[in-house]
């Protein structure tokens, strides 16, 4: 069985080794969202990653209300992301960009604008009177349309920005996610009620990618078993792993899982995890993420239940995490105060464990 350090082919991208790095968000763009000079170093010291699944990047105004996140609609945004990508290629490291719809969740105190979403719903918010998310309107049809375009032009400005492929966003409650899950979508059109009419937007919106960037540069992330950010589904099932076969007959380079378990960190769930299934139905690279140990991962290559694993949080501590994986080097533990904050602390003066020796 292979190891963590063996070469993989994802599609048309030869990783060097199976670490990849998962997209983390960490708001260092400016106000307009474009990236700034010191994501450059951040994404280089950390190159040595099988591949760099980008920090989520929003596709258009209306669907990125984050602040300081970067976004790649608009031409100052492809320009600032191409020393990035460049800087990564010079240190041997492969990068893709997660393309970012947050439908319902985008924030109109950050982009001014009232979300779209499956259905008008609001997503809920651990203060109810404090909720920063708007009420969001049903997308109309055309709308729809849209949005599937949007996320084309996005892979485009990806693939001119020097990225070697793209990821679509489709986990985690974004827009995404709320076509899929039953809570959120309370269509009764073709695009809502039963899981095939809910899987379509999906389909049409990597459909599309894949006419831009080709099925072996597209890949998409999704979150199955268990609620997240109010985004919840009565039978998931039903939904993911129909979604999981239509994907790979569309051929696409790989599918990345969020999957949740009772004892996660950064959200928990008792719905069982429904990777066995999915791997039944999806034939391809499967990349499994959320809270492994280089023990976990390895298990998970050997029992086949995985080809690749996802690291997020480890990453942000450890720009070298391969290279301490493969050494059995501790783990620096990162300062979550600085997850978001706006200044290089934090962000690009962890040290790589050579020069903390040193």
């Amino acid at each position: 069985m292979p190891s963590l350090f063996d070469p993989i082919e994802l599609g048309a991208i030869r990783a060097a080794n199976r670490v990849l790095m998962a997209p983390l968000t960490r708001t260092r763009a400016d106000a307009d969202h474009v990236p700034t000079e010191m994501m450059i170093e951040y994404y280089r010291q950390r190159a040595g990653a099988g591949l760099i699944i980008s920090e989520a990047t929003g596709i258009s105004r209306r669907g990125l209300g984050w602040p300081h996140a970067p976004g790649i609609w608009n031409d100052a945004q492809v320009e600032a992301w191409k020393p990035i990508t460049e800087a990564v290629h010079e240190a041997g490291g492969k990068i893709i960009a997660q393309l970012w719809h947050q439908g319902r969740l985008a924030r109109p105190d950050v982009n001014k604008l009232q979300p779209l979403s499956a259905s008008a719903t609001r997503a809920p918010y651990p203060i109810p009177d404090k909720n920063p998310y708007g009420e969001a309107r049903a997308a109309t049809i055309a709308e729809i349309k849209e949005a599937v375009e949007q996320y084309a032009q996005a892979a485009r400005n990806a693939l001119a920005a020097g990225f070697d492929g793209v990821q679509l966003h489709g986990a985690n409650g974004y827009l995404i996610d709320q076509f899929l899950r039953d809570n959120t979508n309370l269509r009764e059109d073709e695009y809502g009620g039963s899981p095939e009419n809910r899987i379509r937007f999906m389909k049409e919106a990597v459909s599309a990618v894949i006419a831009v960037a080709g099925a072996e540069r597209t890949s998409i992330r999704l979150s199955p078993n268990g609620e997240t950010q109010g985004a919840d589904d009565s039978n998931p099932e039903a939904v993911f792993v129909p979604a999981a076969k239509a994907l790979d007959e569309l051929g696409i380079s790989f599918l990345e899982l969020r999957e949740q378990s009772p004892e996660g960190t950064f959200g928990a769930s008792s719905v069982p995890k429904l990777s066995p299934q999915i791997r039944k139905a999806f034939t391809r690279p499967l990349v499994l993420n959320q809270d492994y140990t280089i023990e976990k991962a390895q298990a998970d290559l050997d029992s086949g239940i995985a080809d690749a694993i996802a690291f997020g949080r480890p990453f942000i501590g450890n720009p070298d995490l391969v290279e301490r994986l493969r050494k059995g080097v501790p783990l620096t533990q990162d300062n979550p105060k600085t997850w978001y904050s706006k200044g290089p602390e934090g962000y690009i003066d962890y040290p790589a464990h050579e020069a903390q020796a040193a």
